[in-house]
């Protein structure tokens, strides 16, 4: 077997953070998920943006579209959904095959929206029925005012990607809200076993941020802890995740078929070079949870990551790390409310220079 196979035998399911029309239409995916290699995919403004503004692979729906005076963000939603209901399509042997478990396709609600329920909840229902596909996620970013749009949508009965989770605080109001949305959907007498989600925890930015603060003190017991932070929060976090899934209260959810809200992995690639460019799969490695990866990382864990349940050993240093870090001074919670406000602002702009990139093809 190979590092990919061995991962997937140990219960980590790989997704891909990357969606091109390209890869849609000479094979590529096909090949990708005929191959076992990954299991789901998962987009962005960002990666939109890249797709759209730096390829010709859209041209010729541009024109189509150029000709109906629609807006910019209907021509982007246009092809974002036919793309994303082309990779649904793709999937969907797989999320039958696994009764639900995989083969998700994850399209975000419009990041303009991240500190509005109220449109939240709306955006998520109309792309929900836009798309029409069983194995579509909605992403919602985990921001405290999109928390109760969370819940709202989980009711509804629509599959849902939490995003942007950087502090296990946010996580554990996070998994309260998926458990809210499904004893609401329940209260109202609708059946939750064909509910997915996965609350996307941020790994690779906290260590980035973390380190320059490290590295402004310059002590050696602050050098000791750059590049463990990261690791040692998603270690603290997925203990809360075992924790809050055996609860009393989850158990009545289980027994009427609620599905467990999985740990994604997101922000996986290595931004420090100094770091192993396989580091936030191999050290992540658990049972039930998903890691997506952009395609330099798949490539990289393909030639030569390592597969092994990584993510539950020694839970005590990771406490220590983090212990340490608070001693000195330094608040990961406030880091992770920077990194939030600086993820919700990246996004934004991606969608801005998105829907820029856009008028400008259908002006020339």
């Amino acid at each position: 077997m190979n590092a990919i196979q061995q991962l997937h035998a140990l219960g980590q399911s790989i997704w891909y953070d990357n969606i091109q029309r390209e890869l849609l239409q000479n094979g590529a995916l096909a090949q990708m998920v005929a191959a076992g290699e990954i299991r789901g995919i998962t987009s962005n403004p960002s990666i939109f943006h890249s797709a759209i503004a730096n390829s010709s692979d859209y041209d010729e729906a541009l024109q189509a579209l150029s000709a109906g005076r629609v807006s910019s963000a209907a021509v982007y939603e246009s092809l974002a959904i036919a793309d994303i209901q082309a990779a649904c399509d793709l999937f969907l042997p797989l999320y039958n095959e696994t009764r639900g478990g995989d083969g998700y396709v994850s399209l975000e609600v419009s990041p303009y929206l991240a500190q509005d329920a109220e449109g939240t909840v709306a955006d998520a229902a109309r792309l929900w029925e836009r798309v029409n596909r069983p194995n579509l996620m909605i992403k919602i970013p985990a921001t405290r005012e999109a928390l109760p749009a969370i819940a709202r949508t989980i009711a509804a009965g629509i599959n849902v990607n939490v995003t942007l989770i950087f502090a296990v605080s946010r996580y554990e109001a996070v998994m309260d809200a998926y458990m809210a949305g499904l004893e609401e959907r329940l209260a109202a007498g609708e059946q939750i076993d064909r509910i997915a989600s996965v609350a996307s925890f941020f790994v690779s930015r906290i260590d980035t941020a973390v380190d320059r603060h490290l590295e402004e003190l310059g002590s050696e017991s602050a050098l000791s802890l750059r590049g463990k932070i990261a690791i040692a929060n998603a270690k603290v976090a997925y203990a809360r995740h075992k924790t809050v899934f055996s609860s009393e209260r989850w158990e009545k959810l289980a027994a009427q078929g609620a599905q467990v809200q999985r740990a994604l992995w997101a922000s996986t690639s290595t931004k420090n070079p100094a770091y192993s460019d396989t580091r936030y799969v191999d050290e992540l490695i658990a049972p039930d949870t998903v890691n997506t990866v952009p395609p330099k990382t798949l490539a990289a864990f393909k030639d030569h990551g390592t597969a092994a349940l990584t993510l539950e050993a020694d839970l005590p240093a990771a406490y220590a790390a983090l212990d340490e870090l608070a001693a000195l001074g330094i608040s990961l919670d406030a880091i992770a409310q920077e990194l939030e406000v600086q993820g919700v602002a990246s996004f934004s702009k991606a969608f801005t220079a998105l829907l820029n990139s856009i008028d400008d093809k259908l002006a020339h």
